[in-house]
């Protein structure tokens, strides 16, 4: 069994952080917690000492665009979260760790779904909906990755099999 490094996801509010980790295969997202924002501080030091604690290799940061896929006031807050959170990360011996955006319109909608489905009360749901917003940002992460991976294979297949039809010699035309 191979361990791969985990992925992190982070679903960046005003009040909350909601945090999900994938396992050591990277076959699942699990909801890890709902982090209660101190100051920017606190909170990139806390996201760095779990990076390093669950040995991330990626972190995903869900991008809150508007409907219509521009930007929003609270885009730009978590750009700039990003971006103290990078900064914080490449003096912390953490460069290595992949940084990637995951559009996350929707995610608070379908994480209310899925906890309406589990049957849990309004007081419940506001408990979690962070953390589960962030473990749907993690799977769409996942789901894109391996969509991104399936294409390329193909691509490759494609272009091989273009290839050995061209070095194949044409029995009809051949000499």
């Amino acid at each position: 069994m191979i361990k791969k490094k985990r992925i992190m996801a982070l679903d960046v509010g005003d009040k909350t952080i909601g945090i999900a980790l994938t396992d050591e295969l990277q076959i699942t997202a699990q909801g890890l917690e709902t982090y209660n924002r101190i100051g920017i501080k606190k909170d990139t030091n806390y996201i760095l000492s779990l990076l390093k604690e669950k040995d991330c290799g990626t972190l995903v940061i869900g991008l809150p665009l508007n409907l219509d896929g521009t930007d929003s006031i609270q885009t730009e807050k978590v750009r700039g979260f990003r971006e103290k959170l990078e900064n914080k990360m490449k003096s912390n011996s953490l460069a290595y760790v992949q940084v990637d955006w995951q559009d996350e319109r929707y995610s608070t909608v379908e994480a209310e779904d899925v906890l309406i489905a589990a049957n849990l009360s309004r007081e419940e749901r506001k408990k979690v909906i962070d953390k589960q917003a962030a473990i749907v940002i993690l799977q769409s992460y996942m789901d894109r990755i391996e969509h991104m991976e399936k294409l390329r294979q193909k691509k490759a297949l494609l272009e091989e099999s273009n290839k050995t039809d061209e070095d194949t010699p044409n029995e009809y035309f051949d000499d």
